[in-house]
């Protein structure tokens, strides 16, 4: 049932490239709002200088948008939690840390980098957990005097509660923590700057998320968190805990969790091959979640329609390029022709394109298109497919032709030439019997037959369907290339 209530957030860093892993975030999150007619809060996590970038940025509102997930409240719309950038918000993450060390939920901890190795050393050693120890949870006034006029420096950690917290994951159902295993942590840094520990949840409570759906990477932080919601309820800052659901790892080659710097991780990729938003989209929803268990292959309006966070399996999702491409394929296939052929545009152009502007002809595109679509995986095979078109000559691929051009080619080439030459040419299937009749003087199937043709007028030995092809090059074209081609072979 539906539940306007519900609000989820997407909340990416402005680091490098957008990455798979987290586009399959943003779409869990999108699908779980669209599909409770909830609330998609976008916000900007840039609150480390040193590596977000306002190119980032703007990469991530780019994708957002080329990917069709759209916003209810964030960058460029706003909302009633303005502003969205946690860069512009510090004075809100002051405040509460102030409150926290007010109320005896936070304290100063004065210790050392160097101190604090060596008390993990020595816990490590003796096979206890190595985390945080309180050594400053209780410090005396005067014993904070006398730090500070040491000169040390502090940092504010939170103080976590001495029993155990259990939630329910809504993927991994329910988790006990145990207090050894979360110690104080920091919340803010020596400089006042404010970390992440302190920030996505304060965010989170102000902008009232109900529900956190992220990666499983974050899940041993998610006692950390719960303890802090319960300190910022108290304090009035938080009205309740939100759940949490962690979506299990993305893996890439070899077992391993796929990283930003693995080349298949990056969305930038996918968009300059040419996949279609939705068939990229269509393939990341089944990295943890299936439509039916005899479907692979659905809108994003049957998604919608679909999802829901408890059918989101935990177990690892392996990436499979193979698999994604099959998926884009089919969601080609799915266009109407002329979409198809308006999706195709960029690559019928420079850069993509090797043929000059002028030598584009659009009618002959448009004729093709429909044979293309059946063919091509990703939007930029279209280029090598349909060169032979718009080039003066073909580009002869070398392999393709030693591999056509065996047996006595020249004769079967002269025969194919003679009868195309009488064949009807508006119609295909009269140039098929013209090479079909060409091979069988020459004691060759269709398939041998129309190899050597196929080379000479496309230069690959495969391509769009190479009749239909003829037809559309016309007449004059094929047979001046099927002369080149012999000329070439008497060479």
């Amino acid at each position: 049932m539906a539940n306007a209530n519900i609000r989820v957030r997407f909340c990416p860093s402005p680091t490098g490239n957008p990455h798979v892993g987290l586009v399959r975030t943003a779409l869990f999150n999108w699908a779980f709002a669209r599909h409770n007619e909830g609330t998609m809060v976008f916000r900007i996590e840039d609150t480390d200088a040193a590596r977000d970038s306002e190119e980032s940025y703007n990469q991530l509102l780019d994708s957002m948008r080329w990917l069709g997930l759209d916003w209810d409240e964030g960058p460029e719309i706003g909302g009633p939690h303005e502003p969205y950038r946690q860069s512009q918000r510090m004075d809100l993450y002051k405040d509460v840390a102030q409150k926290l060390l007010d109320a005896g939920h936070a304290y100063h901890c004065f210790c050392t980098a160097v101190e604090l190795e060596a008390r993990r050393d020595a816990a490590r050693l003796a096979g206890k957990p190595s985390g945080y120890d309180g050594t400053c949870r209780n410090l005396s006034a005067e014993r904070i005097e006398r730090y500070r006029a040491e000169g040390r420096e502090s940092i504010v950690r939170f103080k976590m509660p001495d029993e155990p917290i259990t939630f329910t994951d809504l993927v991994r159902g329910e988790l006990t923590f145990t207090p050894d295993n979360v110690p104080d942590y920091g919340i803010v840094r020596a400089n006042g700057a404010p970390l992440y520990t302190l920030v996505n949840p304060v965010d989170d409570a102000l902008m009232e998320i109900t529900h956190v759906l992220r990666g499983e990477d974050l899940l041993s932080s998610t006692p950390r968190q719960i303890a802090l919601y319960k300190a910022l309820i108290e304090l009035g800052v938080a009205k309740e805990i939100p759940a949490f659901g962690h979506l299990p790892y993305v893996m890439g080659e070899g077992n391993k969790k796929l990283s930003k710097r693995d080349p298949q991780a990056s969305l930038n990729l996918y968009r300059e091959r040419g996949f279609l938003p939705e068939g990229l989209l269509n393939y990341l929803s089944l990295l943890g979640w299936s439509f039916s268990a005899d479907q692979d292959i659905f809108t994003i309006e049957q998604m919608i329609e679909k999802f829901d966070i408890a059918d989101v399996n935990a177990n690892p999702a392996r990436f499979d390029l193979k698999k994604a491409e099959s998926i884009n394929a089919d969601h080609i296939r799915m266009l109407d022709v002329k979409a198809f052929a308006a999706a195709c545009e960029p690559w019928l152009s420079a850069p993509h394109a090797n043929w000059a502007a002028e030598d584009f002809d659009r009618a002959a595109w448009e004729a093709i298109a429909t044979h293309a679509q059946t063919r091509v995986t990703v939007l930029s095979d279209i280029t090598a497919n349909v060169d032979f078109l718009f080039l003066p000559e073909p580009v002869f691929d070398q392999p393709s032709w030693d591999k056509a051009m065996k047996g006595e080619p020249a004769a079967l080439l002269t025969t194919a030439r003679a009868k195309l030459e009488t064949a009807d040419w508006s119609d295909p299937e009269s140039l098929k019997n013209a090479v079909l009749a060409a091979g069988e003087e020459h004691g060759l199937k269709l398939g041998k037959a129309q190899a050597p043709v196929r080379v000479a007028v496309t230069g690959r030995t495969v391509g769009l369907p190479l009749f239909e092809s003829l037809e559309i090059l016309g007449k004059e074209k094929t047979l001046t290339r099927i002369d080149a081609a012999l000329a070439k072979l008497a060479a």
